[in-house]
């Protein structure tokens, strides 16, 4: 498997750090307002990424921060007069919603950036003791100058780099146009939000947020970091540098970024009226729709995301749930071919998923695969290989072509079900084993997990 990576500038055999276990980082919200299609991007990125993963065997770790404490965050509480909790939370709730609904799976951890102060604090401290970090009169500063390989990650001319749109003076007294801040000090602008600590009454800055959030879940040398590219600079390239100032060893393996995401050609923006939130889109298309189209091009070229484009993605996905429903319907003769056409698209699909995540290859493998099924009267059996074969590739996918459809159980099995539950909170172990002897009997299948029984 290989992955571009940002800070080698090439495609790279990807190996993880210990066996098959996978550190993941991925950049999440500012909820400050409902994410729009762009970021939506970056976060289905990270969710094929690791989904494909997972399809290879690959046991992952992932963290996703969810920033709740910033400028923005700030600004727009105070223009809401709302608490700074109470408002993030309320944009926070909308993202999980969001992820829900482009089948999105969870991270492991959701970590707040007002959940990690404590760790902020201890890695601002270890930076000024190592000299790598100054005291100014609005705050504390990272002194880019002395890390030396600071230009690795984006490329950069240190030489010619001035305070622009990405490099901001912000008014704060730093010493150099490049260092940015690990620290703010509390002013009267920031209204209630501040943490008294040992390093002042203040807040952090945006950038050793996700410095911290990371390590603490992955350690302080993990695998994969995910993001936008305009992630690049400075944010990604700032965490690199407090980090590896910090701890002296190497912060992540592999950087993956996706491109930007115009809209009918053009960047996205409020004034050009072709600024969408997920909401939007979903008052008049399905979110699978979505997620094909967001899926459906190199994640490392930009893409033009637009409505004509969405409209195929629906006719695309309408196309294989038909395969799918015509196989449950099949009563033809057992065709040996299929079991080639099968070995042939899971060869297709995972190289071209292996090669950097190409997924519009592996989704042409999948409808040429079709193409060849739909032209044959197969079996029951044939029908059922193939449509394991779909779920392996839609576990990677996300689109749900597969429906698992829920069993409806009698009354008896039901009664049956609840005694056992009862047996099991009760600790009636042999009452709970004979009941689930009695369940097995009746093709009934019996997973326990904890305190939780799943019966299928």
């Amino acid at each position: 498997m290989k992955l571009y990576n940002t800070l080698s500038k090439k495609k790279e055999n990807f190996k993880p750090i210990k066996g098959k276990d996978v550190g993941m980082y991925s950049c999440g919200p500012t909820v400050y307002d409902y994410a729009h299609i762009g970021n939506f991007r970056a976060y289905v990125v990270a969710d094929l990424l690791k989904r494909y993963l997972k399809y290879k065997g690959y046991k992952v770790k992932h963290v996703m921060n969810i920033t709740d404490v910033d400028d923005k965050t700030i600004r727009d509480s105070k223009k809401a007069k709302l608490s700074l909790k109470s408002f993030t939370k309320k944009y926070e709730k909308a993202f999980f919603e969001d992820l829900k609904k482009l089948n999105i799976e969870k991270a492991n951890y959701f970590p707040r950036a007002t959940e990690n102060i404590k760790g902020m604090v201890s890695l601002i401290k270890n930076l000024l003791k190592k000299g790598y970090a100054y005291e100014a009169k609005d705050g504390i500063y990272y002194k880019v100058s002395k890390f030396k390989r600071y230009d690795e990650l984006a490329g950069l001319d240190m030489s010619g780099l001035q305070a622009g749109a990405r490099v901001k003076n912000d008014e704060y007294s730093k010493e150099k146009v490049n260092d940015f801040a690990l620290w703010k000090y509390w002013s009267k602008e920031d209204g209630k939000v501040f943490w008294d600590t040992e390093i002042g009454k203040g807040r952090p800055g945006w950038h050793i947020e996700c410095s911290v959030m990371s390590t603490k879940y992955l350690g302080k040398h993990f695998d994969i970091h995910t993001g936008g590219i305009d992630l690049v600079f400075p944010h990604h390239t700032n965490e690199i540098a407090q980090s590896e100032a910090a701890d002296a060893v190497k912060f992540v393996n592999y950087w993956v970024h996706n491109e930007h995401l115009l809209v009918d050609g053009r960047k996205m923006s409020k004034s050009l009226g072709n600024f969408y939130t997920l909401r939007d889109i979903l008052e008049k298309y399905d979110a699978m729709a979505v997620r094909y189209l967001l899926i459906n091009s190199n994640y490392r070229q930009t893409l033009n995301f637009t409505f004509r484009g969405l409209g195929n993605s629906e006719q695309a996905i309408d196309k294989l749930k038909e395969l799918v429903k015509s196989l449950k319907k099949a009563n033809g003769k057992n065709e040996p071919l299929v079991k080639k056409f099968i070995a042939i698209v899971k060869t297709d699909f995972e190289k071209a998923m292996d090669n950097d995540l190409n997924v519009p290859e592996a989704l042409s493998s999948i409808f040429k695969f079709m193409h060849e099924i739909n032209k044959i009267e197969i079996s029951k059996k044939n029908a059922k290989d193939i449509i394991e074969v779909m779920k392996g590739f839609d576990k990677v996918l996300g689109l749900d072509l597969i429906k698992i459809e829920k069993r409806v159980f009698s009354k008896e099995i039901k009664d049956l079900i609840k005694k056992r539950d009862i047996a099991r909170r009760d600790r009636d172990w042999e009452t709970s084993d004979k009941i689930r002897e009695s369940l097995l009997k009746k093709d009934i299948k019996v997973s326990d997990a904890g305190n939780k029984s799943i019966y299928t």
